[in-house]
């Protein structure tokens, strides 16, 4: 049962209230940021509710036992700290989410609503809606180890034990020419064998898109130089001179543990568990003078 502090219950019972509503969002760097529907910046602890911004939320369902409760929140993309690109460059991606009620007459008397993450933002033109999840959304996510073929572990975490910050696994380059959206030649790569950075992750460091990180979908080197292909267009324009970091990729397989990495004691996989091509298999005649019979699929 939600505890109502006396002096907010007492004004709800007077029937005029001086209430709004007010979203604390904490993105996935770390930055949190304050709204509210009201006409006015609300202070909500150390945090300053911005006014303005458009922002408005839907009616909010709550449903019994563990089914994932819900709402929505809306605005405009029309303030300096909640704009397309950081909507594009994933900062709000599975924010945390505070909805509190406050009274913007005197903002100690305050409640907590709901907590939650934002789930799928969609954009039109210069406005957007996010979904607003509850907690129990996370009960719907796979959570501790998984028998499969393929390794569980990121490469260069903490079960996997490779540095990525040994020159052998890391590249500093620079953007030399854009071939597309998403890809690019580069240099300071020569040293790196076809496919070493292939599935790795690349860091900007300068230009406009610098802090951003995004997957590398195929690194070629060849006698006509180095190309890179990311898995995404980036936020903003890559332009040449961009200077970027960029680590060793890794397809999770045994075979690539072993042979790449010499990390086979290291590896988090089930690699001779059968597939699903298993139940395909029938048994054959053996090879002439053979009594014994094979599987095959």
């Amino acid at each position: 049962m939600r505890a109502i502090p006396s002096a907010l219950q007492a004004k709800l019972d007077s029937g005029v209230t001086t209430l709004c509503r007010c979203w604390l969002l904490t993105r996935n760097d770390g930055v949190v940021q304050g709204f509210t529907d009201h006409d006015e910046d609300v202070l909500l602890g150390e945090v300053t509710c911005r006014a303005g911004t458009g922002l408005s939320g839907s009616e909010a369902t709550a449903k019994l036992g563990l089914s994932v409760d819900g709402s929505e929140m809306s605005g405009a993309l029309n303030d300096e700290a909640l704009n397309e690109a950081d909507l594009a460059a994933g900062r709000y991606d599975a924010a945390g989410v505070e909805i509190w009620l406050v009274d913007w007459s005197e903002p100690a008397l305050n409640l907590l609503l709901a907590k939650g993450a934002l789930g799928e933002v969609r954009r039109e033109g210069l406005g957007f809606t996010a979904e607003v999840r509850g907690l129990s959304h996370r009960l719907a996510e796979d959570s501790g180890r998984l028998y499969t073929a393929t390794c569980a572990a990121d490469l260069g975490d903490a079960r996997c034990t490779i540095d990525l910050s040994d020159p052998e696994f890391r590249g500093d380059g620079v953007v030399a020419a854009l071939m597309a959206t998403s890809a690019f030649t580069a240099t300071g790569l020569d040293d790196y064998d076809d496919g070493w950075f292939t599935a790795g992750r690349l860091v900007f460091e300068s230009g406009v898109n610098a802090g951003l990180a995004v997957e590398v979908k195929s690194h070629r080197a060849d006698d006509d130089g180095v190309m890179i292909e990311l898995w995404q267009a980036m936020p903003e324009p890559i332009t040449p001179d961009d200077t970027f970091i960029v680590t060793a990729g890794c397809d999770k397989r045994y075979a690539t543990c072993r042979d790449r990495f010499a990390n086979a004691v290291n590896f988090r996989g089930f690699p001779h568990i059968p597939g699903n091509d298993f139940v395909m298999r029938y048994p054959v005649q053996g090879e002439p003078g053979n009594d014994g019979g094979s599987l095959q699929s």
